[in-house]
């Protein structure tokens, strides 16, 4: 039996905390008794991620930023859970945790907002793209390399404002966290995957608990979506072969019809001018496989200091 409180850890942000309050609901529709007050605490952590906000993720040492304190806090014991954004965890995970359950997917997509309130295509030529990540700022490269890229980071609410007051003419958003935070009203256009293909794991959601902890992952199983743990299993499958981190532009969508998996990669530069691509079709056991295969086939096809910052 759980001794409770269940303490779930999250960032602060409004997003991490739609997620883990999502989170905490899943947890009470399967398990009433844990809708009694005080049976389900949410431990709000401040990661390094949401320290640094004058670098990029790519400048300021990549994915673990917004999971390393998550993580010293389940190792510790202040909590049991933690919620994650699957696109911000690093492929390898500290010896004694797992990603032991993955809820629905939301919609991997991208979403694009522009002042002028076209798409990606009707910028006209120069125009300040706002984003910070590099796997974006490739792909509009790639698409219109007569852009202007300008680092934008922070969250969801301060890109907009940023939008809002001239900053930039344009900006790029996950649709999922948008969905999630009840802001797509706001969305000029949603770019479909043959565009801007998502980044790993974008949209999903995953729960890591202690290795050892029985009771925990009884509680959080119900909560498990196989299909994405497949999908996301076969895009993180690839993200581990290719070593890929924030300091490389690398775009991945799997998708599931029935037993059929279906994977598309893209590795790109940073300026967006050199693009490989691999594509997988199989069987949802082969995920791993699939993964790992794609992402060897690119590899053979990098240059030697292709990954090199």
């Amino acid at each position: 039996m759980t001794t409770l409180p269940l303490r779930i850890g999250t960032r602060g942000s409004p997003l991490a905390l739609a997620q883990a309050h999502e989170t905490r609901d899943r947890l009470i529709a399967a398990h009433p008794h844990l809708a009694a007050p005080g049976a389900i605490e949410i431990v709000v952590l401040k990661t390094t991620g949401d320290r640094i906000l004058d670098r990029t993720l790519a400048e300021a040492g990549g994915k673990g930023l917004f999971t390393k304190e998550l993580e010293e806090a389940l190792f510790d014991g202040r909590a049991d859970l933690a919620v994650h954004s699957m696109k911000d965890v690093p492929t390898q995970l500290p010896d004694g945790l797992e990603i032991a359950a993955f809820l629905p997917r939301e919609d991997p997509r991208d979403a694009f907002f522009s002042r002028s309130g076209g798409g990606l295509a009707d910028l006209p030529a120069g125009a300040v793209v706002g984003t910070a990540g590099l796997r974006r700022q490739a792909q509009v490269l790639e698409l219109r390399p007569d852009l202007t890229i300008f680092p934008l980071r922070g969250n969801v609410q301060t890109r907009l404002s940023k939008l809002d007051a001239g900053e930039v003419d344009a900006t790029l958003l996950a649709l999922a966290g948008l969905r999630r935070l009840g802001l797509t009203g706001r969305i000029t256009a949603v770019l479909e995957p043959e565009t801007m293909l998502p980044a790993v794991a974008q949209g999903a959601i995953g729960i890591e608990i202690r290795s050892g902890d029985d009771a925990t992952r009884a509680l959080i199983a119900p909560l498990n979506c196989p299909e994405t743990a497949i999908r996301v299993t076969a895009e993180r499958s690839l993200l581990a072969a290719l070593d890929g981190s924030c300091r490389t532009p690398i775009a991945a969508l799997a998708l599931l019809d029935g037993d059929a998996l279906h994977l598309r990669v893209k590795v790109l530069s940073n300026d967006g001018q050199r693009v490989f691509r691999a594509e997988r079709r199989g069987s949802a056991a082969e995920a791993v496989a699939l993964g790992a295969d794609a992402g060897a086939e690119i590899k053979a096809q990098l240059p030697p200091d292709f990954f090199t910052p």
